[in-house]
C-alpha cells in the first residue's frame, strides 16, 4: 500500500477505518486506502480535524458518501466530525446520531486501534443493516436514517428507439456508407451502433395504515433516496411516490426537496390518513383511474409496500392488482413480515394479490431494502 517506513499502529488504524467505511456501504478500494495512508503521513495525527479531512478527501467519491463517512468517523474515532464553515463564516453543525451505546466514542476507544475495536465498529454497522426496523431504538433509527440518505440508487433502464454509436454491436450501414463515400470509395472499418437506454419509471406505493406504522417513516425515507437517485449519465430518476391507506395521496412533489427531513415533513402534512385503516383495493382502483391508465403505470416498475392486511374487499384488491400487472412492466410487493421465519402469505389481501405479483420481498431492514434496489434495477 505504499506505506513502507511507517509505524504499524497508524497503518492498522487506517486500514481498520477503511474496512469500517467499506462495511458501512462506501466502496473503498485499494487505491483509495493507499491515498488515505499517504495522506495521514502528511497531517498531524493528534489533530482530529486534520485526520477527518484527510480521510474525507481520500475516501469519499462524492457528496453522497459524506453522511456515511461522518458516521463511520464518529464510530471509529469516537469524535463527532468537525463543524463545516458555511458561507459568510457561519458554522453549520453536523447532525450525527450515535449508533448504539456500545459504539459511542470515548477516550479509551480512540486509543484502541487493535482488532477488537475493528470488529466492534464494523460489526455494529453490519448488525444494524440486518435489524428489524420496528425494533430499533431512537439512536439506531437516527443512524439508519443517515445510512438511508447515503444509499446508492441505480435506476432501471429500458431500450430507447434511438441508437447511438458503439464499439461493438450491429454494423451501422448509414454511417459506414457515409465514411466510405468520404474516403472516395475506399473500404473503411465498419461503424457499429446500439440502442440507447432510457430510465424506466419507478412507482412506489407505500401503505401508511396503522399496521405499517413502525415502517412507514423509514419507507418514506427510502422513497426519498430513490427519488433522488441518479442515472449513469447524471440525470434524475423518473420516480413517482404515492401513499395508500383509506385514501390515495400523491407524494412526488413532497419528495422533491433534497433535504430528507423537509421532504418527510411535507409528506406528513399531505397524508390525511396516516396510521388509519386499510382499503388497498379501493385506493389502488383510484390510482389506476387517475394515474395508472393515463400513463404513470404503463411500462413502469411498480413497488407496493404493504403487509397485505385488507379491511375492504380482498377480491377487489386482487382484481386491481391484476389490472395493474397488465399495465406495468413488473410488480414487486414488499411485505415487512415476509422476512420472518415461518411466514406464510395467508392474509386475505396478500393471498388475493400474490398471483399477480412478480416478486414478493421482505422490507423490514436496511439489508432487505438494499436487495430491493437490486431487484428494481434488474426487473
Amino acid at each position: 500500500m505504499g506505506c513502507e517506513g511507517r509505524s504499524a499502529e497508524p497503518l492498522a488504524g487506517a486500514v481498520g477505518f477503511a474496512r469500517v467505511l467499506r462495511a458501512a456501504g462506501v466502496p473503498v478500494g485499494t487505491d483509495a486506502a493507499d491515498r488515505y495512508v499517504r495522506a495521514l503521513g502528511a497531517v498531524e495525527l493528534a489533530d482530529r480535524r486534520q485526520v477527518y479531512w484527510a480521510g474525507r478527501a481520500a475516501l469519499c467519491r462524492g457528496p453522497e458518501d459524506i453522511p456515511v463517512y461522518d458516521l463511520a468517523f464518529q464510530s471509529w474515532f469516537g469524535d463527532a466530525p468537525p463543524p463545516v464553515a458555511a458561507r459568510g463564516g457561519r458554522v453549520r453543525e453536523a447532525r450525527i446520531a450515535g449508533l448504539s451505546p456500545a459504539s459511542r466514542g470515548s477516550a479509551d476507544r480512540r486509543d484502541d486501534a487493535d482488532g477488537d475495536a475493528l470488529h466492534v465498529a464494523a460489526g455494529d454497522a453490519e448488525i444494524l443493516r440486518h435489524r428489524d426496523i420496528a425494533e430499533l431504538t431512537a439512536a439506531e433509527r437516527a443512524h439508519l436514517d443517515r445510512m438511508l440518505a447515503g444509499l446508492r440508487v441505480a435506476p432501471p433502464t429500458r431500450p430507447a428507439l434511438r441508437r447511438r454509436p458503439s464499439r461493438t454491436g450491429p454494423v451501422d450501414p448509414r454511417r459506414t456508407l457515409r465514411r466510405t463515400l468520404a474516403a472516395g470509395g475506399e473500404p473503411v472499418r465498419p461503424d457499429h451502433h446500439r440502442r440507447a437506454r432510457r430510465p424506466r419509471r419507478v412507482v412506489l406505493l407505500i401503505d401508511v395504515s396503522g399496521s405499517m406504522g413502525p415502517y412507514a417513516d423509514t419507507l418514506l425515507r427510502f422513497a426519498h433516496a430513490v427519488a433522488h437517485g441518479r442515472t449513469a449519465r447524471g440525470g434524475r430518476t423518473d420516480t413517482e411516490v404515492f401513499s395508500l391507506g383509506t385514501r390515495l395521496t400523491r407524494l412526488t412533489r413532497a419528495m422533491r426537496s433534497r433535504d430528507p427531513e423537509t421532504a418527510l415533513a411535507a409528506a406528513g402534512r399531505a397524508v390525511p390518513d396516516w396510521a388509519g385503516g386499510t382499503r388497498l383495493g379501493e385506493t389502488l382502483g383510484v390510482f389506476l383511474d387517475r394515474h395508472g391508465r393515463r400513463g404513470l403505470a404503463r411500462g413502469a416498475t411498480v413497488v407496493v409496500f404493504s403487509d397485505g392486511w385488507e379491511r375492504g374487499d380482498a377480491s377487489l384488491l386482487g382484481d386491481q392488482v391484476a389490472l395493474l400487472h397488465r399495465l406495468a412492466h413488473a410488480i414487486i410487493w414488499v411485505n415487512p413480515h415476509a422476512g420472518a421465519a415461518g411466514y406464510r402469505p395467508v392474509q386475505s389481501g396478500m393471498a388475493a394479490a400474490l398471483p399477480h405479483v412478480d416478486r414478493l420481498l421482505a422490507g423490514h431492514s436496511l439489508a432487505t431494502l438494499q436487495r430491493l434496489l437490486v431487484e428494481v434495477r434488474d426487473a
